[in-house]
């Protein structure tokens, strides 16, 4: 089925036509789609005549629709289903949101032109279908709709092309937050709640219905669980074949239908309704009843405290760039204004918020630093700001390492070698970067790096470097980011170990967060009072270092910035050396990544480990070599194309389907005593694989549902589950992420069985577990990080991190799920999921990476005559060469628009004014390129020292000196880095 059928059955499967909504520089009207309609629109045509719109869409992974979705809480879907007033609310609520949603998609979306698609084209027309549903395909209460946005928009030159779809992608964060905005401020529907007596919790939610939500998923898991086993026995009876949306379809409401006595597999509206307030009766028999109306007490506008918003919206657009060295964009700043007013308390008209949002955004700009100042305007989508905070705490970091930095010697090869062979098993030897690594950390050198692929090794050479330093006389401490990895650690090296946070808290660290949600760290000192718990801080007790002590950071990739800092400062402090050992292209931590990267550049040992020990076959493990950072698409791409030829990339046609393989594969290898580890992108998705395993369990009979306990989330616990605790605790000897079994729930705890070889018991309270324990079937890249497994299948979505941990986690088998139509397309997934952004250590680096992406981005013809126009001239040397490579593009862009600027006017018969300002921006632009082509060829011969620093780098030390000092500049917009 093509890509063009698929989406058509979709959306023409529940109605006899689907709404288009057509936007024109603002204004929206609409018409309805018959499905042959529906097809041509999909596929890039004129619905009603069938022409072309622009150039075909050939390629099978070309996009056709953008799905954007307008979601809620559960709880507005039950709540339409108890209360006419409300559902009638909730649907104009919806349309509301849905008529912001694509006026700002017309407004702020471009579509590219000319060479490269470089020249940025505003957008006079976008073309946008809406699909209701009611139901999720578990047939459960979910009010939503999906919104499709056809690729094909209409410029406001008149011609029709393509959206510029990274521009689309990275708008969908202040789409969600306009969602959040409209469901948390509407003045009706929040009268309309107060006038049924409902309100709103802080997590959104409405509070007098949340409680029934987990109840109702958890008849929704069991539907799942009995879809995957219908899906299983369809599958055997077609070998070979993918289920179409019919047969999916009817799979759906069989699975839903199972054990509703009398009940077809075809759904009755009026009966699904009846049925499912049934369901909500039995949960709680007030639900259905009538409520007193309530006053809502909303906060006003002018009593907001603007500052707090605009630290608020600085904390989430710093929190949501992890990914990206911190740096987020006015996109990002502007979505975290929104969901800042959103939690405000504020009730009030759309409209009348938009004062309110714009000067949260702008008072958020100065604790912001700008790492393209002096390059002009750039698209609003350019990841191009930094919180200050962010700025300060890198800089910071790497003036403490290199403070500390200090070379000193290895000990011998032959040294290693020879307590190699005393200590270790006669079939384990080291390899010579094993050995490397070990002479490195028992030697001198202050500050130590080892990196390596998963499964090279590092534990092994650990235990060698512990009895070197021993003979030394020198203490070696084990820590690492959570104690489960410590805990690992510690017993596979034969020494004491903890977690990080453990050493730094005994060293006085405490950290918290701020009012606006920053994390915040400050640090006790002798003789003061521990605020948390009232007693006076008398200095580090159990881990007290000395010069010349070793502590060597396990899983050392996962440490953050703010937690690197304190060590650094610790080692100042004690004389102790630092030895990071880990993989940065493993998972990242939570908060800001770059913090063994930042160490590994001024440490004067490193090592990079590059054999691979873990999996049975040896050209597996090469591959996972090439899969762990591969130097370019192409290379990527021959990675995807060999898992394929492996088998190892499994096809799917959307979420569920792959959600069903998860759940078959964790049964096959099961049955056959085998762990296997199921990787997913989200929490979100790994509760519903964990709950519908459970529900399957539960049929077989595996696991017995009377005897049960509530776990995180009102999740429910069974005899015989899977799950992960989630927070260290002491008294009852478990820790943060290990993996268990249930071996009996007793009236006041649980009795755990550790996962893996050990076997160890553990008693934890019910109170625990029902705030710190969770199925774990499935898991995210977080979750999953250490283990090591049978076999390993990683879910769709997940990012390089996720796929690289996920794929090296079996032993014996790994594979990964695209969700694609054909073989190509799921290739061409994986390869996107591998590739990595540059690692931004540094402001240095954080501008060049602002620098290229906004090099790629298509700019407005305006904004090249600026580039043309400013007194940004070249300097010398590698800057002159980027600078007239950049004018290259820049002058091409001017030829093509050119060109098209002189075909229109020919077509209408009249000059082109702009197309002659355009010719003049041309041929200044020639004179300069023509002179800096000159200057370059003068200074060929000259010294390679001679000129200028490099201005990217001068701007990224003026910013580093202005963190460092706080000698900020008082502008509008903060922080800056530019001459």
């Amino acid at each position: 089925m093509t890509g063009v059928e698929a989406l058509t059955a979709y959306g023409g499967s529940d109605a006899a036509h689907v709404t288009r909504f057509t936007v024109q520089d603002g204004d929206i009207t609409t018409d309805p789609l018959h499905a042959e309609e529906l097809r041509r629109w999909v596929g890039g045509h004129d619905p009603f005549t069938d022409d072309p719109r622009g150039r075909e869409l050939r390629s099978p992974n070309a996009d056709l629709i953008l799905d954007g979705t307008i979601n809620a809480p559960k709880s507005y879907s039950i709540a339409s289903l108890v209360n006419d007033d409300l559902a009638d609310e909730y649907e104009a609520l919806q349309d509301r949101l849905r008529a912001r949603i694509i006026t700002t998609w017309q407004r702020e979306l471009n579509a590219r032109r000319g060479a490269g698609g470089s020249i940025r084209e505003s957008l006079h027309r976008i073309e946008v279908v809406e699909l209701q549903h009611r139901r999720s395909r578990a047939l459960d209460p979910h009010i939503h709709r999906h919104l499709w946005l056809n690729v094909k928009v209409l410029g406001q030159d008149g011609k029709w092309s393509n959206v510029d779809s990274r521009v689309a992608m990275k708008l969908h964060t202040l789409i969600n937050a306009e969602g959040e905005l409209a469901a948390r401020t509407d003045p009706e529907w929040i009268a309309t709640l107060a006038r049924n007596g409902y309100t709103l919790g802080d997590d959104g939610e409405i509070m007098q219905l949340a409680h029934a939500v987990r109840p109702l998923s958890r008849r929704s898991n069991q539907i799942e669980a009995n879809r995957a086993k219908l899906l299983l026995d369809w599958r055997s009876k077609h070998p070979g074949q993918h289920p179409d949306h019919d047969v999916l379809q009817h799979i759906d409401r069989l699975a839903w239908a199972k054990d509703r006595p009398n009940k077809p597999g075809v759904v009755d509206e009026s009966e699904w309704k009846q049925l499912i307030q049934d369901e909500l009766r039995a949960i709680d028999g007030r639900i259905l009843s009538a409520r007193q109306a309530v006053r809502h007490r909303a906060v006003a506008i002018a009593n907001l405290d603007r500052e707090l918003l605009a630290a608020r919206a600085i904390v989430d657009a710093d929190t949501r760039s992890t990914a990206c060295g911190g740096r987020f964009s006015s996109y990002d700043l502007r979505a975290g204004a929104t969901r800042a007013v959103a939690a405000s308390g504020v009730v009030a008209h759309r409209d009348d918020l938009q004062e309110l949002i714009d000067d949260v955004v702008a008072r958020s700009l100065a604790h912001t630093v700008d790492l393209l100042q002096g390059e002009g305007e750039r698209p609003q989508h350019i990841k191009a700001f930094m919180a200050s905070s962010t700025a300060r705490l890198k800089v910071e970091l790497a003036a403490r390492f290199d403070s500390i930095t200090r070379a000193g010697d290895s000990l011998r090869r032959s040294t290693i070698l020879r307590l190699a062979d005393r200590i270790l098993d006669a079939d384990l030897t080291l390899d010579d970067g094993q050995a490397a690594a070990a002479a490195a950390i028992a030697g001198t050198d202050r500050l130590v790096s080892v990196t390596g692929p998963a499964g090279a090794g590092k534990t092994t050479m650990l235990r060698v470097a512990r009895v070197a330093l021993e003979l030394q006389h020198r203490q070696l401490v084990v820590v690492a980011p959570t104690k489960k990895a410590a805990s690992v650690a510690g017993r596979e090296i034969g020494a004491a170990a903890s977690s990080l946070h453990a050493l730094l808290a005994d060293h006085g660290w405490r950290w918290g967060r701020d009012e606006a949600g920053a994390e915040a760290w400050t640090r006790l000192g002798q003789g003061e009072i521990d605020p948390r718990t009232g007693q006076v801080y008398a200095g580090p007790r159990r881990f007290v270092l000395h010069s010349g002590d070793r502590v060597v950071v396990d899983e050392a990739g996962m440490v953050d910035l703010h937690t690197a800092n304190a060590l650094a400062t610790i080692a100042a402090e004690s004389g102790a050396g630092i030895a990071m050992v880990g993989d940065h292209l493993q998972a990242m931590p939570v908060g800001h990544a770059g913090a063994m990267a930042c160490m590994t550049r001024r440490a004067t040992a490193v090592v990079e480990l590059t054999a691979v020990h873990r999996f049975r076959d040896p050209s597996y493990a090469a591959l996972t070599l090439r899969m762990r950072e591969p130097a370019s698409k192409d290379q990527a791409l021959a990675v995807a194309a060999e898992l394929d030829r492996r088998d190892q990339i499994h096809r799917v046609t959307d979420a569920a389907h792959a959600r069903d393989v998860m759940v078959e594969a964790y049964f096959r290898w099961a049955a056959s005593r085998k762990r296997i580890a199921l990787v997913t992108s989200t929490n979100e998705e790994a509760d519903a694989i964990n709950e519908a395993i459970q529900e399957r369990r539960v049929e077989l009979g595996q696991l017995r549902p009377d005897r049960l306990a509530v776990g995180q989330g009102e999740q429910r616990l069974l005899e015989g589950d899977v799950v992960q605790t989630r927070l260290n605790d002491r008294a009852a000897d478990v820790e943060n992420r290990a993996m268990w079994t249930i071996r009996r729930i007793d009236h006041d705890h649980l009795e755990l069985v550790a996962l893996g070889d050990s076997g160890d018991v553990r008693r934890v309270s019910l109170d625990y577990a029902a705030d710190h324990m969770h199925l774990a079937y499935a898991a995210t890249v977080h979750g999953i990080q250490g283990e090591t497994t049978d076999a390993s299948i990683v879910g769709a979505g997940v990012d390089a991190s996720g796929l690289y941990v996920g794929m090296t986690r079996g032993g014996v088998h790994n594979e990964a799920i695209a969700i694609a139509w054909t073989a190509d397309a799921a290739r061409e997934q994986i390869a996107d999921s591998m590739m990595r952004g540059v690692t931004e250590v540094t402001i240095e680096d954080s501008v060049r990476a602002a620098r290229s992406e906004l090099g790629r981005a298509a700019r407005v013809p305006g904004d090249v005559g600026r580039d043309v126009e400013s007194d940004r001239g070249p300097g010398s040397g590698r800057e002159l060469e980027e600078w007239l490579e950049e004018s290259q593009t820049a002058l091409g862009s001017l030829e093509v628009r050119i060109a098209g600027e002189d075909a229109r006017a020919h077509g209408r018969g009249v000059n082109s004014g702009v197309g002659g300002e355009l010719v003049e921006l041309r041929r200044r632009l020639v004179d300069r390129m023509t002179a800096a082509s000159r200057s370059l060829a003068e200074s060929a011969g000259r010294t390679r020292h001679r000129g200028d620093a490099d201005r990217t780098t001068a701007r990224a030390r003026q910013a580093e000196a202005e963190v460092i000092h706080g000698d900020t500049a008082a502008s509008a917009r903060g922080p800056s880095i530019g001459s």
